[in-house]
C-alpha cells in the first residue's frame, strides 16, 4: 500500500460521507479483540469521536477476546457496551436441538446473534453498522452469511490482510492485537489459517498477483467460486413482459 496515513484519512472521510448520506449519527461495530474489528474501531473513532460504539459480545468465548477488546477500547478511548450472548445462544440451541449435530451450523449462530445485537443498538442510536471483513476473507467467503456480513458498510473490504496490518499500525492499535493469530472464535483453538488450509500471506499474494502454488491456487479459486452467493444480493424472480 502507498501512503498509509493518506489512506486512513480517506477512509475516515468516506465513513463520514456514508453516515451523512444515511442521515445517521455515528457507527456501531463488534469489538472482538481481533485486528480487523480493531481497525474498524480506530477508523470509526477518528470519524465520530463522540458517536462510535464498540459492542463486546462473548458467546462461549475465550476470555482473552474480551480482554483484548477492552485493550483496544482503552487505547482508542472508545465507548463500549458488553452483551453476553451465551445464555441466548444456549436457549436457542436447546430450542432447535435435534438428531445429528453440525458444528459449523451451530457455530454460525453466534455471528448471526451478534448481527441482531448490533442492529438493535444501531436502531436505538441511529447509527450505521460497520463490518470488519477484509478483502482476503471476502475472496474465499470466510465469513458468515447474514452474520458478520450483515452490516451497512464495509470500511476495509478493499484491503487484504497484510494491508489491514498497515492500517492498524497507522491507527496505533496495540502490538499484541496486530501480531496474534487471527481467529473467528467459532470454537476452541480455532484459527483462520488452520481452517482455511493456507496462510493469509499465500492468499494475499494470490489476490494481488494471481499466482501461487498450483494446489493452493486451485483451492482458493474453488473457495471463491463456492462462496459466490455470499457476495451477491439474493436472486429475485422477474416476470418477462
Amino acid at each position: 500500500m502507498g501512503n498509509v496515513e493518506k489512506t486512513c484519512d480517506e477512509l475516515v472521510n468516506w465513513l463520514r460521507e456514508r453516515v451523512e448520506e444515511a442521515n445517521a449519527k455515528g457507527l456501531v461495530f463488534g469489538l472482538s479483540g481481533g485486528i480487523d474489528s480493531a481497525v474498524v474501531a480506530g477508523l470509526a473513532k477518528k470519524a465520530f469521536p463522540e458517536n462510535s460504539l464498540g459492542i463486546i459480545m462473548p458467546c462461549h468465548s475465550n476470555p482473552i477476546d474480551e480482554e483484548h477488546g477492552l485493550l483496544v477500547a482503552e487505547s482508542l478511548d472508545l465507548k463500549t457496551t458488553k452483551v453476553d450472548l451465551t445464555n441466548t445462544y444456549d436457549a436457542f440451541m436447546e430450542t432447535v436441538s435435534n438428531e445429528g449435530e453440525n458444528r459449523l451450523a451451530q457455530a454460525n449462530v453466534k455471528p448471526r446473534l451478534r448481527m441482531t445485537t448490533l442492529y438493535y443498538f444501531a436502531q436505538k442510536y441511529n447509527y450505521l453498522v460497520a463490518g470488519p471483513s477484509n478483502k482476503s476473507e471476502f475472496t474465499v467467503g470466510y465469513f458468515t452469511k447474514h452474520g458478520d456480513s450483515g452490516v451497512d458498510i464495509f470500511p476495509i473490504a478493499s484491503f487484504v490482510k497484510s494491508e489491514v496490518r498497515e492500517l492498524a499500525y497507522c491507527l496505533n492499535i496495540p502490538e499484541k492485537i496486530i501480531t496474534k493469530p487471527p481467529t473467528a472464535g467459532l470454537w476452541e483453538n480455532q484459527t483462520d489459517e488452520k481452517e482455511m488450509g493456507f496462510s493469509y500471506d499465500v492468499l494475499d499474494n494470490y489476490i494481488k498477483t494471481g499466482s501461487g502454488e498450483k494446489e493452493l491456487v486451485e483451492k482458493i479459486e474453488k473457495m471463491n467460486k463456492r462462496s459466490g452467493h455470499k457476495r451477491k444480493f439474493p436472486p429475485i424472480f422477474t416476470i418477462e413482459k
